[in-house]
């Protein structure tokens, strides 16, 4: 005999589960604000709880630590939304993928991480910065650094597929350039300390990739 499942039960639940998503959000878009504004190492759980107006059980509830919320918030800020999906499955990611043209493929890729780094460079200084203070964070950044080359190395190998990549460039080599040349520090070095424009960066970064990694046309 099959159970039946009372249709308010099923609503009352569905209820919940929104209430507790919006709770987060509003959690993660306070910790944000505290984050950027004076940094981890000063911002408390406490304090988050308060700018989201809740008590800071339900913090730890939600996230487990304030590291675990700092977690949030870059998932949020680098997808762009709190969807579960990963970069990789991203249309602005796999847009780059199914270029056929390499440089038009370099170029997209640099208009992504110029419209990318603008969304991030707050949050991720925040990170870079309290790595070295919470060994969370510390892993945090290690396994950003991680992803970052491996998504990148996903890049050339789709370049090297194409025969586009410079004679003698292997893989590996070509993924450590173009993941230093992408890599956060890059732009904090020319945008946020040389004052570049993100305009002029994308534009440099467009060039730059095209002649490390391309083959002469």
């Amino acid at each position: 005999m099959s159970e039946t499942v009372n249709p308010s039960r099923r609503y009352e639940s569905a209820v919940r589960t929104e209430q507790a998503a919006a709770t987060r959000r509003r959690v993660a878009a306070a910790a944000r604000g505290l984050f950027e504004g004076q940094g981890y190492a000063a911002t408390t759980v406490a304090a988050i709880a308060k700018e989201a107006g809740v008590a800071s059980k339900t913090v730890f509830l939600a996230f487990g630590s304030k590291s675990g919320v700092l977690r949030a918030v870059w998932d949020i800020v680098l997808k762009g939304d709190d969807a579960p999906a990963p970069v990789a499955d991203r249309p602005w990611y796999a847009e780059v993928l199914d270029e056929p043209d390499p440089r038009e493929q370099l170029r997209r890729n640099a208009r992504n991480a110029r419209e990318v780094k603008e969304r991030i460079a707050p949050v991720l200084e925040v990170i870079r910065n309290g790595a070295p203070v919470d060994a969370d964070v510390a892993e945090l950044w290690e396994l950003i650094n991680t992803d970052f080359h491996a998504n990148q190395r996903v890049i050339v190998e789709s370049l090297a597929k194409k025969k586009a990549l410079k004679k003698g460039l292997g893989v590996p080599r070509a993924t450590d350039i173009l993941w230093t040349l992408n890599h956060p520090d890059t732009w904090f070095l020319l945008v946020g300390r040389c004052g570049w424009t993100p305009a002029q960066f994308e534009a440099w970064f467009t060039d730059t990739c095209c002649a490390q990694l391309l083959a002469s046309p």
